[in-house]
């Protein structure tokens, strides 16, 4: 099934796809994520042209840094014996057609990561890779956008990685079995009508039950937390020349069976 937080008429509001559109559901999504039965609200209408909003409920996010072998390669890093780990953050959460704001100020080199992010459905407490997957609700599109000079100025990623408005979510918000294998799923990224990135979660270094059982290792997932896989190869910060976005550029993330994610670039305050 495939759920969304959307805006109409003034309301935010959970939906979810039926045969004829959207429709408002008579759980709220956090309830959804932790495993409650949704259908359409008695007497709700189609919703016309929503407007979709991130599907995060306040969870932690996870990002998971050099975890797609061809991304390694062209970063000219050695590959990691275990994943590479950094938060991101609260705010720097936005929409699938959220304004990611880019302060030259700030950062002088602003680049982008379309990923497949998963959505945990369970409370999981060091979980081995082979029972991880029955914890997964389901999938959401990412861009993990990151100031690279900020990053490369910290021994840790907090910083360059969680500005705000750096962490584009959804369009919406798929549950498990909508996705037959995460490992084998489609993203690619377009920066002004270019496309730049075109590759697989086949590509990952670590898969899914491996992050997980590594995750809940050192802290425990609750339902509604949300793991960004990594990225394929094609960032701008390691073309050659290196490519960076600037207010008024426009990036656009799909992933395969989730939709795009579409985020124009503005100046910061």
């Amino acid at each position: 099934m495939r759920f969304a937080y959307v805006e109409h008429e003034g309301r935010h509001y959970t939906a979810m796809q039926v045969e004829q559109g959207w429709v408002e559901t008579d759980q709220d999504l956090p309830a959804i994520y932790m495993g409650a039965d949704a259908t359409a609200r008695q007497g709700a209408a189609l919703v016309p042209s929503p407007r979709f909003l991130a599907p995060y409920t306040g969870g932690t996010i996870f990002g998971i840094g050099l975890n797609y072998r061809q991304t390694i390669e062209e970063m000219g890093f050695p590959l990691p014996s275990e994943p590479y780990l950094f938060p991101k953050l609260a705010n720097s959460v936005t929409g699938p057609d959220g304004v990611v704001v880019a302060n030259p100020e700030v950062s002088q080199e602003v680049d982008w990561e379309g990923e497949l992010a998963v959505i945990i459905g369970r409370r999981a407490v060091r979980v081995s890779a082979e029972e991880a997957m029955d914890f997964v609700w389901g999938y959401t599109g990412a861009n993990d956008v990151s100031a690279r000079d900020v990053q490369r100025a910290d021994p840790q990623w907090v910083r360059g990685k969680g500005l705000d408005t750096f962490c584009p979510l959804g369009p919406v918000a798929l549950t498990r079995d909508e996705i037959a294998d995460p490992h084998d799923v489609g993203i690619r990224t377009w920066i002004d009508g270019e496309l730049v990135q075109d590759g697989n979660t086949s590509d990952m270094l670590f898969r899914v039950p491996e992050l997980i059982e590594y995750l809940s290792r050192y802290f425990t997932l609750e339902p509604g937390d949300i793991i960004l896989t990594g990225t394929p190869s094609g960032c701008g910060g390691f073309m050659n020349p290196p490519r960076f976005v600037w207010p008024g550029s426009e990036m656009v993330v799909e992933v395969d069976g989730v939709g795009k994610l579409r985020n124009q670039v503005v100046a910061g305050p």
